[in-house]
């Protein structure tokens, strides 16, 4: 699987992303009219994930946001009434679409060799086409509530535990050799965590996420799969 094929199969266009927070959210919305709530709501969430990269969501005032959509202080408040009922929009948005996806990847193949390669390869491709999410999730978590630092970790928590399910589930079949599966899953995790977070680093190397993928399979592969060899993948591999 591309990244381009990916993005066609999980139809994650900006469109469809705020069609779901609208869906969602929508009992609170002041704005009944979708085509209106989508392009605000679009404006909004780009403002908040652009400005918080920059600053910080905490940094972040009314007036900023106001001015960065182009949106008045009244309209903004039709789609939330706090910093927080916006932050709360934000994060369940990011984990809601992630995890559907996700466990989606992991039940569309029976064999957890392939199940394994499913779920890194889809981790990273919504990274990249999520990536002010992902970013903003990993940056601002330090600086968020206990609440909010206890569901972000959690959700941090749920994929490396459907990463471990897997590759336990591949030890007793015999396909997996026997690693120290919390470790793997959490090494897996980090390796993750660092294409969208050092996303720069890796632009400026030339890697594409196809490629950084392709490495990561290939790395996995070659350290738990039975009878391969013990040996780091060569880049393109």
């Amino acid at each position: 699987m591309t990244f381009a094929q990916f993005s066609r199969a999980a139809a994650l266009s900006r469109r469809e992303i705020y069609r779901a927070i609208y869906a969602e959210h929508g009992p609170s919305i002041k704005v009944k009219k979708e085509k209106t709530a989508l392009k605000n709501l679009e404006l909004i969430f780009e403002a908040t994930l652009k400005i918080s990269n920059r600053k910080g969501f905490r940094a972040m005032t009314m007036r900023d946001l106001s001015q960065e959509t182009g949106l008045s202080l009244g309209v903004l408040y039709h789609y939330f009434a706090s910093k927080d009922e916006l932050l709360d929009m934000v994060q369940r948005t990011g984990r809601s679409i992630a995890g559907r996806i996700l466990r989606e990847a992991a039940a569309r193949e029976n064999e957890p060799a392939a199940r394994l390669r499913a779920v890194i390869q889809t981790h990273l491709f919504l990274s990249e086409a999520m990536q002010p999410w992902f970013y903003f999730s990993y940056m601002e978590v330090r600086h968020l509530g206990d609440p909010e630092k206890d569901r972000t970790k959690a959700a941090e928590l749920w994929s490396e535990k459907l990463l471990a399910d897997i590759i336990s589930e591949g030890q007793a079949a015999g396909v997996f050799a026997p690693v120290d599966v919390s470790l793997l899953s959490a090494a897996i995790k980090a390796m993750l965590q660092d294409w969208y977070v050092k996303r720069g680093k890796y632009a400026k190397r030339g890697y594409t996420v196809d490629q950084y993928a392709n490495f990561m399979v290939g790395l996995v592969e070659r350290f738990c799969l039975v009878g391969s060899k013990q040996a780091a993948p060569r880049q393109g591999s």
